[in-house]
């Protein structure tokens, strides 16, 4: 209902009770250097000219509180009113480009409300401008409504003086219930979403963490319960032909064009990293990563989009945390949390109330978490890296993956847990729908994926802000955990088989609720490969750590001996036994007692601010290498001392090392021989060639596989190897 105000205070004034311009100076003061001071009335001449322009002014006196910096040009002022307090900053003759988008410097055709303009702005038929501040060289044109309220809280879970619980916005990842809401923050990344979600049962975490993210972080002028603070536009920001933007804080060199609705934002930009926000968008309650692009009608709401994400043809975010370098494009992701390097591109394809562990992607069809299988909405899947949903599959809440599952195409219509990193599942049509695990799938089928995949996000991690460290080896200490303990679980199995076949495969229940046993397929071939993965993880883990290289090529027979002084040194300094307790925080791997002491120290006060939890995420990073050369080290006694967790503590001899070293070079050769050949297989399979009418134009529509870029940079030397076919 509109309110009908009859000269009960003045228009632009009484934004806040008392000082309405205190807070809004110390932004100044904080944001651009500069204070009320700083500025100088109008002089008889200027106010002159700026009436004969048609600009008008409501203050009493008329233009007593529109303030300027030298220099000043009120020509550049034209047929436009203001109200309250305005400070105008430096004008000069010129134009801003963006694109190819051209404005002269200067402010016409608007209505402006109580802002500070801090120079050489270009603001021109904005309809609504009130209560922002406005840095230098930014354009604004074709704004509908553009306003900040004394309650604005840029997207943060925060609720300001005056304000009820109620109205604080909550994130709820995981679970549609509720039970695992988490508040956003400026600085949120999946890391601190991940230790917020999941350890729900420790009652004075959950009241620190809600602490701590009320608190002021580094550079941010608005995190606090006091009511009055301005919007911000930072400087070489553009934002153009949009209908609503309403508490909405922009970044630095952000570009905005054609949004319908921005409510209640942080867009986090930056001239070296500038995110991009595009036609038909709506966006309400949420962060924006730093150089990320939301585009084509998209929808966003309770979210927080990380840095260099993609979210673009009407795909729709709710409720959900989406992690650094992802790309979602027409489908619906809704309480969700989900770790960098996320795939999901179509439209029939939907993600519902799940924690996916990064480097992700969703194939057509395939459905998720949907209410529509499950009777509640209180179900969960969480699912580890390298997690790939076939097409047209769909799953049922509650399940679980370990990492790199590849799940084909099929109805699965019960709860699942699948232990087995690695492998895939599928629905057997001969053998009346059972199900069969294959272990080991990836590395003993799928070599060129799987090493494309590490390579593909290295290449593609484009960030300047890296809060959120990401391990993208798919080999890793996580990986590593869950490959020891499916190889115990698959002896286990074996023992407790209700059925063995001829080739070695056995029947077990357990796996899924049913009736209906699991196959394991060749599970022999699976521990095989297991161990082989082992191995080579191991020796080149502790390679890189000891030849401080990180080149792909193993050591040769030649320098091995070399090598294993360092080897003997370093399995002396560090003779006990490791633990092979690893935690995926958002892309980031840290051992578990490390992250346990995180967690203390938030508790007991010692991590007062998120700023500080995250230092401690950057010093764990940087004890990464000598953690997972640990780790290796512990594989390899693992390896010696068999399936006993006892025997860990096993020195290595020159001759064992040397054995595992030339067993990782034949390794490393059937790594990239089996590469080569799975992509061979695009060129010679004649099913792969029956479109084309003769191998020149294949070429020309594939290009030739030595020019593929992946192959280049990776195993060129290795392409015309005489062993290979």
């Amino acid at each position: 209902m509109n309110d009908l105000l009859k000269n009960t205070s003045p228009y632009g004034y009484g934004f806040v009770e008392g000082d309405e311009y205190a807070i809004r100076n110390s932004q100044m003061k904080e944001l651009l250097g500069l204070s009320p001071s700083d500025f100088r009335a109008l002089k008889a001449d200027e106010i002159a000219l700026l009436e004969a322009n048609g600009n008008r002014c409501l203050n009493t006196p008329a233009w007593n509180d529109i303030l300027v910096a030298e220099p000043f040009r009120p020509s550049l002022i034209r047929n436009s009113l203001f109200a309250g307090q305005v400070l105008i900053g430096p004008l000069e003759e010129g134009f801003i480009r963006c694109h190819d988008y051209t404005v002269p410097i200067g402010i016409s055709n608007s209505r402006i409300i109580s802002c500070v303009i801090a120079g050489n702005a270009a603001i021109h038929d904005c309809q609504y401008l009130s209560h922002y501040i406005i840095e230098e060289n930014v354009l604004l044109s074709c704004i509908n409504e553009m306003d900040t309220t004394n309650h604005a809280k840029f997207g943060e879970g925060i609720i300001k003086e005056g304000e009820s619980e109620d109205v604080r916005v909550w994130i709820e990842p995981l679970n549609e219930t509720g039970g695992r809401a988490v508040l956003p923050f400026r600085e949120m990344i999946t890391a601190d979403a991940y230790l917020w979600t999941m350890y729900r049962e420790d009652s004075e975490l959950m009241e620190a963490f809600k602490r701590i993210s009320s608190r002021k972080a580094a550079g941010v002028a608005h995190n606090s319960a006091q009511r009055g603070y301005y919007g911000v536009v930072e400087r070489g920001a553009a934002i153009k032909h949009c209908l609503t933007i309403k508490d909405v804080w922009v970044g630095e060199g952000a570009y905005i064009k054609g949004a319908n609705k921005l409510k209640n934002i942080t867009v986090k930009s930056s001239a070296d990293e500038a995110t991009q926000i595009g036609e038909g968008v709506e966006l309400v309650n949420g962060i924006v990563g730093y150089g990320s692009h939301v585009f084509y009608g998209s929808k966003a709401v309770r979210f927080v989009l990380g840095n260099n994400c993609n979210l673009k043809y009407g795909a729709r975010l709710i409720h959900s945390i989406l992690g650094d370098n992802s790309t979602v494009s027409c489908c619906e992701i809704l309480n969700n949390l989900v770790f960098p390097f996320h795939e999901q591109h179509h439209n029939n394809s939907f993600l519902i109330a799940t924690m996916i562990m990064g480097q992700s992607n969703m194939a057509a069809g395939a459905t998720v978490g949907s209410n529509h299988n499950s009777r509640g909405n209180d179900g969960e899947i969480i699912a580890g890296r390298g997690f790939w949903p076939g097409l047209s599959s769909t799953l049922k809440h509650n399940c679980r993956f370990a990492s790199f599952v590849l799940i084909s195409k099929g109805n699965y219509p019960v709860e699942m847990n699948i232990p087995l990193p690695f492998s895939l599942l599928s629905t057997s049509v001969e053998g009346g729908g059972m199900r069969r695990l294959m272990p080991g799938y990836w590395w003993l089928h799928n070599m060129y994926a799987l090493e494309r995949n590490q390579w593909k996000f290295t290449n593609r991690d484009k960030r300047i802000h890296k809060t959120q460290h990401i391990v993208t080896e798919y080999l890793a200490p996580d990986t590593v955990e869950e490959i020891i303990k499916a190889i115990e679980l698959l002896h286990k199995w074996k023992e407790e088989a209700i059925k063995i076949d001829e080739d070695g495969s056995f029947y077990i229940e357990g796996l899924e609720r049913s009736r209906q046993p699991i196959k394991i397929v060749k599970p022999g071939r699976g521990v095989r490969a297991y161990r082989e993965m082992l191995t080579y993880y191991a020796v080149r883990a502790l390679r890189e750590y000891l030849t401080t290289n990180d080149t792909n090529d193993l050591p040769t027979a030649n320098h091995t001996n070399l090598l294993f002084k360092d080897f003997a040194d370093f399995q002396q300094k560090y003779p006990g036994p490791v633990s092979f307790e690893w935690v995926n925080i958002g892309g980031q791997l840290i051992p578990q007692a490390k992250l346990e002491a995180i967690l203390n120290g938030v508790k007991d006060g010692s991590l007062s601010s998120w700023d500080m939890v995250h230092a401690q995420y950057d010093k764990a990073w940087e004890e990464y290498p000598l953690d997972k050369a640990l780790n290796a080290l512990q594989v390899l006694r693992y390896l010696e001392g068999g399936l006993s967790f006892d025997d860990r503590v096993t020195l290595i001899s020159e001759e064992k090392w040397q054995g595992y070293c030339a067993e990782a070079e034949r390794l490393d050769h059937y790594v990239k021989e089996q590469i080569v050949r799975t992509k061979r297989k695009d060129y010679k399979d004649p099913f792969r060639k029956i479109t084309y009418r003769n191998e020149a134009e294949m070429l020309a529509v594939l290009g030739r596989m030595e020019d593929n870029s992946f192959i280049k940079s990776v195993i060129k030397p290795f392409i015309q190897h005489p062993t290979l076919p």
